[in-house]
């Protein structure tokens, strides 16, 4: 069974993970792939401003797939070798190509974010939780560490001290203190999650699409540059804009006190 299904309203594509019954349980052997060409189709496709992310039933993901660890297949069997291999090859793979996503991502989280679920909902831009969501990295409960890079993410979303913190206690978090965490931007009640986050998926969307992805762009490089590199990538990227139809129709439309609308030119 696939991972993800998907829902195109506009210029906003919906993914569901779609494992209900096994609470969105992840990955399987073949989910490296999916996510990766399903990022590919929206790196592809001009028409594509936004993606939001939320987890079908009454889970976000509860991340690893217990069963499958405790009898040592699929993901989890073999060598020490032939499981490094694996996480390379399908949960990196996932995390990589989630985190190359042009588009912005915004995570609508429903219900508990586990493990691999809590870094797949911290790798989106933007996080809106249900008040029904939770999050958590019980990794260390189960004898093993992050080995989706979740270490090197988590501080940078809540800072070092917050992260250790989750980690090695291994306790979850409720949405409310996610929040003051600044795990996620805001929590909504959760009839009306899926409502919020479109609202702002629409007004991502509204944005010159060149420009919106070229400054996610940046907002990803200014983790890990300087600002000197950043001032030189700014420059190089601001002068494309400059020279697009939208930047045209977007002074156009300020200084007529109107709203702009932009075509991708």
């Amino acid at each position: 069974m696939g991972l993800i299904t998907e829902e195109k309203r506009g210029a906003i594509l919906i993914w569901t993970l779609d494992r209900e019954a096994r609470l969105n349980a992840l990955p399987d052997l073949g989910d490296g792939d999916e996510v990766a060409a399903a990022c590919e189709r929206v790196n592809a496709d001009s028409s594509i401003r936004c993606v939001v992310l939320t987890g079908a039933g009454r889970a976000f993901s509860a991340g690893g797939d217990l069963t499958a660890m405790r009898d040592r297949r699929d993901l989890f069997e073999g060598s020490g070798a032939a499981i490094r291999e694996r996480y390379r090859r399908v949960v990196h793979r996932i995390v990589r190509s989630l985190y190359g996503l042009e588009v912005p991502l915004i995570a609508a989280v429903n219900g508990p974010a586990m493990g691999l679920g809590c870094d797949i909902a911290g790798l989106s831009d933007i996080r809106i939780a249900s008040e029904r969501a939770s999050f958590g990295v019980p990794f260390l409960k189960l004898g093993i560490i992050p080995g989706d890079g979740g270490s090197w993410l988590l501080p940078r979303n809540i800072g070092y001290a917050r992260a250790a913190e989750l980690l090695f206690t291994t306790r979850s978090i409720d949405a409310a203190t996610a929040a003051e965490w600044g795990l996620v931007n805001r929590v909504v009640a959760h009839d009306d999650l899926m409502t919020e986050a479109l609202a702002v998926a629409a007004q991502v969307a509204a944005q010159p699409p060149q420009a919106l992805r070229m400054a996610k762009t940046l907002l990803r490089q200014g983790r890990d540059t300087t600002f000197d590199q950043m001032l030189e990538m700014s420059a190089a990227m601001q002068a494309l804009a400059h020279l697009t139809e939208d930047h045209q129709e977007g002074v156009a439309a300020v200084l007529e006190k109107r709203p702009g609308d932009f075509t991708g030119r």
